[in-house]
């Protein structure tokens, strides 16, 4: 079906036409039109307008009063104080906008974009041979959602996991491999559960590192083989293939937890750039982009200085010709730009990092490689904390693994599912504990904006009370469970039915759906859509309060009435949790 125009969008129509027949001297009038306490919307546009052609505002209010009337559309318009206009929709109009809405299966009448780009998103990005922690929470999670919102929007997206796949570390690992082939026997095997190709990769990590610190021979002969492997050895290059191998194996592990689907296609780590790395500095240093100091390619920028005044360039290539993040940042745009043809770049990384890429998306503009018709955009992120406000630690000090935070969040979540389940089996709680225990997790996450920092408080995360996905997966179920028992009642809208207040203001929060995931979307705001959603679900609470669905008081039609509020609710609900990455169980 084609998109369905929100009641906003229609309302905004008819008073931009009546503002221009009744000041057709001014030309196109925006009315202004935002949603309202004291009516449905409040129109603030005449004062400007009136400003700018001398006129009274209120004498000006009361002409467009005049030239809109009432109708299907408008139950009641009103000028207010100076010229604001309080506008009523019908009842009418709100239950045909949503019936529309309803008819259009999991859309729910939300428009696609017009004219699509194409979105390349950096974002999940595990280090090889290194275990995941809280830190490599954020990017997962947020990215998982933008891309979920862009793509329903409309965009067409490019997903791309940018892994730490290569450096110096590889060249102790393959080196303590070479030289102790046995160690091999206990290595990458394809059955290999997360754990046990994480623990393989820390005894070898451990073991190399430990020998590489006392061994200054082994440090030598550890250094020449990163050369060989930057050089393309074969040797080197398959046992590097298995330590990669070996951490997918883990990080998807880790991934399938956490409920974000990652495709190898997409994971293309720093290694995939090696090849373009040589050439980026070619053009650079070619153009006057970077030029060469103390042995160094650099870039510099008049506003970027150290404590002591002197600028801090970015080094591209560093004096002993080793490559650094920069080569591999600025080589990634190059592809992502010239190959991938993207038109947006978008990087889901930890704000510490904001002066790097604000100075590689510089660099990458000044070369030509970013301009009008691609950009660049960083979607810093702030710090997971502790309830003590500082950077969540264990009480050792140590980084939280982010296998045992998801572990102990659904054991968490298990135990209030168990408190409350009625009618299910032990393998039911099991499967709804790890739907609620990851969703509370993402949804403090992505209920908080990506700029700031939030406090990683698992008691809250998994409260029915409060602003938590809990409640909202717990208003999913309680609908279920009504249209459960509604028997042979269905869900038909009544569009002659007169709407109680909590049915009014349910049904027009429903109808917001679509522009505010638009603006969700061009702003790669996951907060917004986690708020929408809270707010539709206590709309949905006060509604259930104050308008009983399964009286034997009300009549057919308004049961029906009631059961399609609900069930468009619910799948508002259902479709809006899917988009932030969230499950919502039928039964809790």
């Amino acid at each position: 079906m084609a998109s369905v125009p929100s009641l906003a969008s229609t309302v905004d129509q008819h008073l931009a036409a009546a503002l221009t027949a009744a000041l057709p001297e001014a030309g196109a009038a925006d009315p202004l039109l935002r949603r309202s306490d004291r009516a449905d919307f409040q129109a603030n546009g005449i004062l400007a307008l009136a400003k700018k052609a001398k006129a009274n505002p209120r004498e000006l209010a009361a002409k467009v009063v005049a030239a809109i009337g009432t109708g299907e559309l408008l139950k009641e318009i009103e000028v207010s104080g100076p010229g604001f206009l309080n506008i009523t929709v019908s009842d009418r109009a709100i239950t045909e906008t949503l019936a529309a809405r309803y008819a259009d299966g999991d859309r729910l009448g939300v428009a696609s974009a017009k004219a699509p780009g194409i979105t390349v998103i950096d974002y999940a990005q595990p280090n090889v041979a290194k275990e995941m922690h809280v830190g490599h929470l954020r990017n997962s999670i947020i990215g998982d959602a933008v891309v979920k919102i862009l793509e329903f929007t409309g965009e067409r997206v490019v997903r791309r996991h940018h892994i730490g796949d290569w450096g110096t570390q590889f060249g102790m690992l393959i080196q303590y491999l070479i030289e102790h082939p046995h160690e091999l026997d206990h290595g990458a095997r394809e059955e290999a559960s997360g754990e046990e190709a994480m623990s393989n990769l820390n005894r070898l990590y451990k073991a190399s590192r430990a020998l590489f610190d006392s061994d200054e021979e082994f440090k030598t002969r550890a250094r020449a083989r990163v050369v060989d492997l930057q050089a393309g050895d074969e040797r080197t290059l398959a046992l590097w293939q298995r330590f990669v191998d070996e951490s997918k194996i883990y990080f998807y592990s880790v991934f399938e937890k956490l409920d974000v689907e990652i495709r190898d296609a997409d994971v293309i780590g720093e290694s995939g750039y090696n090849a373009m790395l040589a050439e980026t500095c070619r053009l650079l240093e070619e153009s006057g982009v970077a030029v060469r100091s103390e042995g160094a390619l650099c870039v510099f920028f008049d506003d970027v200085k150290g404590p002591d005044g002197n600028p801090v360039p970015l080094i591209v290539q560093k004096s002993d010709g080793g490559y650094g993040y920069a080569a591999t940042d600025l080589s990634a745009i190059r592809d992502r730009a010239g190959n991938l043809k993207a038109s947006t770049l978008l990087y889901v990384v930890d704000a510490r990092q904001s002066l790097h890429f604000r100075m590689v998306f510089e660099t990458a503009r000044r070369a030509g490689w970013l301009n009008d018709e691609v950009k660049a955009v960083q979607l810093a992120f702030g710090t997971v904390l502790g309830k003590d406000g500082k950077p969540f630690k264990t009480r050792e000090g140590e980084t939280v693994r982010l296998v045992d935070l998801l572990d102990e969040a659904v054991d968490r979540a298990t135990a209030v599912v168990r408190e409350k389940a009625q009618d299910l089996t032990e393998e039911e709680i099991a499967e709804r504990g790890a739907q609620v225990g990851v969703g509370a997790v993402k949804y403090a996450d992505l209920s908080t904006s990506a700029a700031r920092d939030y406090k990683f408080d698992l008691d809250q995360m998994v409260s029915l009370n409060g602003d938590t996905s809990v409640y909202l997966q717990y208003a999913y179920a309680r609908i279920q469970s009504i249209l459960r028992k509604a028997g042979d009642a269905r869900p038909v809208a009544h569009p002659e039915l007169e709407l109680a207040p909590a049915e009014r203001a349910l049904g027009l929060h429903l109808d917001g759906f679509g522009e505010l995931l638009a603006e969700a979307a061009a702003e790669y705001a996951p907060h917004k859509l986690a708020a929408y959603l809270y707010q539709l679900a206590s709309l949905y609470t006060a509604f259930y309060s104050h308008c009983q669905v399964l009286s034997a008081d009300n009549t057919p039609e308004v049961v029906e009435n009631r059961l399609f509020l609900c069930d468009l609710t619910a799948r508002t609900l259902r479709q809006g949790m899917a988009l932030l990455g969230i499950r919502t169980p039928e039964r809790l």
